[in-house]
């Protein structure tokens, strides 16, 4: 069983530069990804009460 990672709220600071999927209130995964700089806030969701988790760290 996979663990689920605690979702990051929109608007909240990205805590380390990358890809962030949006996914939804239960850890289902939309398929829709966005980039964000580590400080900078996380963009609004789709939907309400869905989140975002780090998929991809920028390796520089």
């Amino acid at each position: 069983m996979r663990a689920v990672a605690k979702s990051l709220k929109p608007g909240q600071a990205t805590p380390a530069s990358g890809q962030y999927e949006e996914i939804g209130p239960r850890g289902g995964r939309t398929g829709h990804e966005v980039t964000s700089t580590k400080g900078n806030p996380l963009p609004p969701t789709s939907k309400t009460g869905n989140g975002f988790i780090l998929v991809d760290k920028t390796k520089h």
